[in-house]
């Protein structure tokens, strides 16, 4: 009798252990994966800055522009929430209809969080008025919500892609007036940057690969998951 007792007990004990370790590591347990930061401040002698042993990165600039439906869009007014940033024109007919899809597959994700957007924003904005990429949003499923195409003062656009998301851009024809081909008329990047909800850069991907589009949506995923962490311990 006591032998089987004892037969009993080992085996709920090592039934038991397992059970334990699992409530243990979903109480206890922390996960530890974070995502690097990008774009280090460089002072005016050409290196990093560093205060107090940590290295300073560049955080996205405030900035305001017009949306799709002629509404005035303000970084500030968004800020707090996890952002991908990308930059585009409606007759582009090489990178931009690929890295729109692959957005729109990411905002098939990630529609129904209210602190995940999308900025694209337009680097031909003398065409692409708002009623124009009112037009070309609509054939995207999710293009309403938080979806933002975006348009403004080129010169203002150029500052912002160049200084603030560190991306280059051109319009080919200020320097060669016998460019007629709209596609190589506007120089633009298909990168893709993930912004997190202080504004720091977290992540760069090709808006054009699928597995690059795949890892951004994964690393979305940890931000939001951080995001929520934050908001239970408030």
């Amino acid at each position: 009798m006591f032998k089987n007792i004892s037969k009993t007990g080992i085996l709920l004990a090592i039934l038991g252990v397992p059970a334990f370790v699992f409530i243990f590591l979903k109480i206890f347990g922390k996960n530890n994966f974070d995502l690097p930061y990008y774009f280090p401040k460089i002072g005016d002698n050409g290196q990093v800055v560093i205060s107090k042993g940590d290295t300073l990165f560049n955080q996205v600039p405030d900035f305001e522009l017009l949306d799709q439906d002629s509404l005035q869009y303000s970084s500030k007014t968004n800020s707090g929430k996890i952002r991908v940033v990308s930059f585009f024109f409606s007759r582009c007919g090489t990178i931009c209809p690929t890295t729109n899809e692959n957005l729109n597959r990411i905002l098939e994700n990630f529609k129904a969080i209210p602190e995940f957007e999308v900025e694209s924003i337009t680097v031909d904005p003398i065409y692409d008025t708002p009623s124009v990429l009112k037009k070309y949003a609509s054939q995207f499923d999710n293009s309403k919500g938080n979806w933002h195409f975006l348009t403004g003062d080129k010169s203002y656009i150029y500052d912002l892609a160049i200084k603030g998301f560190k991306l280059p851009v051109a319009d080919a024809t200020e320097y060669d007036s016998n460019i007629t081909n709209i596609d190589e008329t506007f120089i633009h990047s298909d990168k893709l940057l993930l912004v997190d909800q202080d504004g720091f850069f977290r992540g760069i991907y090709s808006g054009t690969d699928k597995f690059e589009i795949d890892r951004l949506m994964v690393e979305v995923k940890v931000l939001i998951t951080k995001l929520d962490d934050g908001k239970s311990r408030q």
